[in-house]
């Protein structure tokens, strides 16, 4: 519940300090007064957007401090701990604060840690509820009225399994939109892939092969010349008998030989030339082998250079080196393998939107027959309530028509039809088509205390929601407000005497001016004031001994229900 609100600069707020207590405390005051004031505060220091005009004039800045008491509130508890907000000092206890420079920048704090607008709206579900004065317009939405039966409901797995299918079912509606959208382009390119790798797939070129022909073929392109200058290096080396380098370097060993006894220092070059003999023998070995080897082809010449003149062909076709082209064919391979499954993917995935839309249809079904059920018993409760507010003809039904042909959304497929009739006769017929302005009063302010009883909320405030209500109505919109606050702390901005007798608690509302600037004061009233406040709002400003005495009656009958 809402313990203690403090504020500071706020619009014609000055500095106010109210604390609030249990039960029902009706918020009173002169036209003007400004007793909405505390609502605003509160819808601001709960998430709503601030700007500088919530600053007063001449302030540098605007404050809103609200204190709430957690017990028996574990779905607040549960929150703050979620988003490590929870207090040091009490956990059953919640600050907020927010702040308002004069520029129209904000601030916020829970418990002394920063927060953010999206912190403040997520906690405020959890606090407090502020039914206003445009409420009962809402219920002329259908869309309103659709979550005012699910509340009443309380079927909120069905809701989700709805959502979650709806959200499924469009995913794959877009991903199917997406590959169809891309199908003619996906077709041209598989018919220029089908070519392109038909051909590359008939080359058949290898990993590195295109380096071993360009080798090949320029052995075999110079075979005649490689095989005479080969043939030509061993008949120098070695064959030669009028002189070859063999001989030559041997007779260089023996004349050495001779001279070695002369002079030590001719042994390492002797050495030398004996390894130099030894590897023009070699040398001249492997060449022999070479030559034997060497083969001058023309038929495998022909052949080596059409596939390299194929392979250079198809490169420049494709715009890349010949050496990439091994892995150019593997890469328009995969993509043709890739195209082929995405068309494969598309029978499959229109086979997967067919099955998620039938779970959709089941899941609304499912949803609609449970909203049907409650849309009975809510009718029920609604026609008690305005039954005892002075329209004891009403009926009211409420119709939950099951459209499989609607467009699709995560709510569902049901059209939700609060139809009223309030006298006997009378067809049953569309709120909008029935009901006057005090009637749709009535009728709002039922089914909020019918959905506050469904609703976990601890504080609820109901501003001016009993606008166009008077007399005898208003004593049992009272009563059922009296009756409100006995299970949750309701507060009620009210112009109505008979509203404001029922309720446990009393704040009046003023405004102070001194011709220069206003000032908006709330105070507590005790006993007497009430009586003399709900003179005022019996009789007007000028207070009577019968408006005195109706109001201590008002007071009285109101103590005794």
């Amino acid at each position: 519940m809402l313990a203690h609100l403090s504020i500071s600069n706020f619009a014609v707020v000055k500095q106010l300090s109210v604390q609030l207590e249990d039960g029902l405390t009706a918020i009173t005051g002169e036209t003007g007064a400004g007793k909405s004031i505390a609502i605003d505060a509160l819808s601001l220091c709960l998430g709503e957007r601030a700007d500088a005009n919530a600053v007063r004039k001449g302030a540098a800045k605007a404050e809103i401090i609200a204190h709430f008491s957690l017990s028996g509130n574990s779905a607040a508890k549960t929150y703050l701990d979620e988003h490590e907000l929870t207090s040091d000092e009490d956990e059953n206890s919640c600050f907020v604060r927010r702040v308002v420079s004069k520029e129209g920048r904000s601030k916020a704090f829970i418990n002394g840690v920063p927060a953010s607008l999206q912190q403040l709206k997520g906690l405020g579900q959890y606090l407090l509820a502020i039914h206003g004065q445009n409420t009962h317009l809402q219920l002329l939405k259908e869309d309103h009225q659709r979550s005012l039966l699910d509340t009443y409901a309380k079927h909120t797995s069905q809701i989700d399994t709805v959502e979650h299918a709806y959200s499924n079912w469009k995913e794959k509606q877009r991903m199917l939109q997406s590959l169809k959208e891309q199908a003619q382009q996906r077709e041209d390119r598989l018919q220029l892939l089908t070519y392109q790798v038909q051909e590359l797939d008939e080359f058949a070129i290898e990993e590195g092969e295109f380096e071993e022909l360009e080798v090949e073929h320029k052995r075999l392109s110079n075979g005649q010349s490689l095989l005479e200058q080969a043939q030509t290096s061993v008949y120098n080396l070695y064959e030669n008998d009028e002189g070859n380098a063999l001989a030559v370097i041997q007779n260089s060993i023996e004349r050495l030989g001779e001279l070695e006894a002369h002079d030590a220092s001719l042994t390492p070059i002797i050495s030398l030339l004996n390894e130099a003999s030894i590897q023009v023998e070699e040398a001249a070995s492997e060449l022999r082998s070479y030559c034997d080897q060497l083969e001058i082809d023309p038929l495998r010449l022909q052949q080596v250079e059409a596939r390299y003149a194929k392979a250079m062909e198809l490169a420049r076709k494709h715009a890349v080196m010949p050496e990439a082209l091994f892995q150019h064919h593997q890469m328009l391979a995969s993509e043709f393998s890739a195209l082929g499954e995405q068309e494969t993917l598309l029978g499959t995935l229109e086979l997967e939107v067919d099955n998620m839309h039938a779970q959709y249809l089941a899941a609304t079904k499912a949803l609609s027959e449970s909203r049907s059920c409650a849309a009975v018993n809510l009718a029920k409760d609604i026609e008690a309530q305005i039954q005892q507010m002075n329209m004891p003809h009403a009926k009211v039904a409420i119709d939950v028509l099951y459209d499989e042909f609607k467009k699709p959304s995560s709510t569902g497929l049901d059209n939700i039809e609060f139809n009223v009739s309030t006298n006997p006769g009378q067809d049953a017929d569309k709120l909008e088509k029935v009901v006057s302005g005090g009637e749709l009063s009535r009728i709002g302010l039922a089914i909020q205390v019918i959905a506050s009883d469904n609703h976990t909320t601890p504080t609820m405030i109901f501003d001016e929601v009993d606008t166009g209500i008077s007399g005898p109505t208003a004593s049992i919109v009272g009563a059922l407000l009296r009756r409100l606050g006995s299970q949750a702390q309701v507060m009620c901005v009210t112009h109505l005497p008979q509203v404001a007798a029922q309720a446990h608690n009393q704040l009046f509302v003023t405004k102070l001016t001194d011709g220069e600037s206003t000032e908006t004061q709330m105070l507590a009233l005790t006993k007497q004031d009430r009586i003399d406040e709900l003179a005022r709002l019996l009789a007007g400003d000028k207070i009577t001994k019968s408006a005195l005495a109706n109001a201590k009656e008002l007071l009285k009958s109101a103590a005794s229900n």
